[in-house]
């Protein structure tokens, strides 16, 4: 991974129950003009509340290098999900550990 193509960003979300804004720091890969990130709930089970989140509104707004982005949130699946799992290789070890299985998120840019 070079420096351009990862990094932190911040996520905001709309709370699914609060329907109040909720801001997360998150590492991040590039994926083409996709933001690719895992939804680890620190190295425990279950989904951060982060991910809950935009599965009920997948619809949010990133902070990434000094700009705003509207985005679309969904879960990487099969050979997709397996390419992308590659670019966090750190995480393996950890997730190896969870019963339930952590979900890629890819977020997509609005126009």
């Amino acid at each position: 991974a070079t420096p351009e193509k990862w990094g932190t960003f911040r996520l905001h979300t709309i709370g699914r129950k609060s329907g109040k804004e909720r801001v997360a720091i998150l590492g991040y890969h590039e994926d083409g003009a996709n933001i690719v990130t895992v939804a680890m709930n620190g190295w425990m089970e279950g989904d951060p509340a982060w991910w809950v989140n935009l599965q009920a509104k997948p619809d949010a707004t990133i902070e990434l290098k000094g700009r705003t982005m509207q985005v679309h949130a969904r879960a990487a699946a099969g050979e997709e999900r397996d390419r992308l799992w590659q670019l966090f290789p750190d995480a393996t070890p950890f997730v190896a550990h969870r019963r339930t299985e952590t979900a890629i998120v890819v977020l997509e840019p609005r126009s």
